[in-house]
């Protein structure tokens, strides 16, 4: 029965940077620049920092979905790793009984596991089960208990938490290609670090003024702004909110799944301003690294674009809305409730998925907007849009100067 009876590591907020800054601090890696351990806002901007993507879909028998991207997804965690000239171990087996072994032997070693499972199938998420969505993340195991049949977890929440062996085992082997995969890490390569952030900094100028990797060069960065608020004000754009989110449960959707990507997917909360607020603490320890003040001055442009994120659950669900503003209160509450108390406010977190579901279907048979009040909310959604846009262009001017 492995267990790292001196595993306390719980600060990490997302599953890829929160994940490695919870394992390099139990491993007792820490940062030269503040004789601490490496935070969780270095290892994102090292990663890529933040980005904008605005994408939606529809699929059918499903709610139309907004997917806003706040930091940047392409290959993050690998280019972390390297960046930083980590070495990597890797284990991975299709053999459920070759996994749990090989889960056993890493804990026996001293090291935590940093394995991949679906965050759907894992109870203490309350996500309500449907076979259409599973989503593989990266989160810490540093106990396995085969008498008790538990396991013990760090995964985002500010408290331990458990499940048993056979739901571990289910969320393991949900997708073919994370199946079972077990990642340790070694250390990071201190001689490396200025580059790895100079790296990590461009990648985010990049994004938001250059071409994306992939996808439409309107779907990132501050084009990603500009388009959205054509989307919102011109009703016969092609995938215009007039036609994908119109008044009724439809704009709910869209409206809640804005701000959960704002606020709650792999985040603090809405007080973390779509990670806007972690990003200028990593241009704060950038500025010493690489020892350039002007990021200094670039950290505080983005706090300022992080207050306006922060505000922005209020123009989405709206105070004056009561059944839009009992939605963000008590998705808020949910959040709360998970990053702080774990599985022990499980049952809790259900009623509020109930009760969201009740309004949803409230919303449904009445509207508490028609298609005018809907215009005017999209109207106000697109001046905050507007806002975020010029507080980001700023910026990323003045992280562009900085780094010249």
């Amino acid at each position: 029965m492995p267990i790292l009876s001196d595993y306390q590591q719980f600060d990490g907020r997302h599953w890829e940077t929160g994940t490695v800054a919870n394992y390099f601090a139990y491993r007792g890696i820490r940062a030269a620049h503040t004789g601490k351990p490496m935070s969780e806002a270095l290892l994102m901007g090292i990663s890529g920092g933040v980005v904008m993507g605005y994408f939606s879909f529809a699929y059918k028998g499903h709610d139309p979905l907004v997917s806003l991207l706040t930091r940047n997804t392409f290959d993050p965690l690998d280019r972390l790793l390297e960046r930083l000239g980590v070495v990597q171990e890797r284990l991975h087996t299709s053999k459920p009984e070759k996994a749990v072994a090989n889960l056993i032997d890493t804990l026996h070693d001293g090291t935590p596991a940093i394995v991949w499972a679906d965050m759907c199938s894992l109870p203490y998420n309350a996500i309500a089960p449907d076979d259409a969505w599973w989503a593989m993340m990266p989160i810490i195991v540093y106990g396995y208990d085969t008498e008790t049949e538990s396991v013990q977890i760090a995964d985002r929440a500010r408290v331990p938490l458990s499940i048993s062996t056979t739901e571990l085992m289910t969320a393991r082997a949900r997708v073919k290609k994370d199946k079972f995969r077990i990642l340790t890490l070694d250390m990071p390569d201190p001689e490396k670090l200025a580059s790895a952030v100079q790296k990590g900094i461009w990648d985010c100028i990049n994004l938001y003024t250059e071409k994306p990797p992939k996808g439409s060069k309107n779907s990132f960065g501050l084009a990603a702004f500009q388009h959205w608020i054509k989307l919102l004000t011109k009703p016969k754009q092609r995938m215009s909110w007039a036609k994908e989110f119109p008044a009724g449960e439809k704009l709910l959707a869209g409206l809640t799944t804005t701000f959960h990507h704002v606020a709650f997917f792999g985040k603090e909360g809405p007080e973390g301003g779509a990670e806007r607020q972690m990003y200028a603490n990593f241009l704060d320890e950038a500025s010493i690294i690489l020892k350039r003040s002007q990021l200094q001055e670039a950290a505080e442009k983005f706090r300022t674009s992080a207050a306006l994120w922060s505000s922005f659950g209020s123009v989405l669900l709206p105070d004056e809305v009561p059944p839009l503003r009992e939605t963000r209160e008590l998705m808020v509450r949910r959040h709360r409730l998970f990053l702080d108390g774990g599985g022990a406010t499980l049952d809790e977190r259900i009623e509020i998925r109930e009760r969201l579901t009740a309004i949803k279907r409230e919303i449904a048979a009445d509207s508490p907007l028609d298609e005018v009040g809907a215009a005017a909310l999209r109207e106000r959604i697109a001046e905050h849009v507007l806002q975020l846009h010029d507080a980001e262009k700023e910026a990323v001017d003045a992280l562009q100067i900085a780094m010249v």
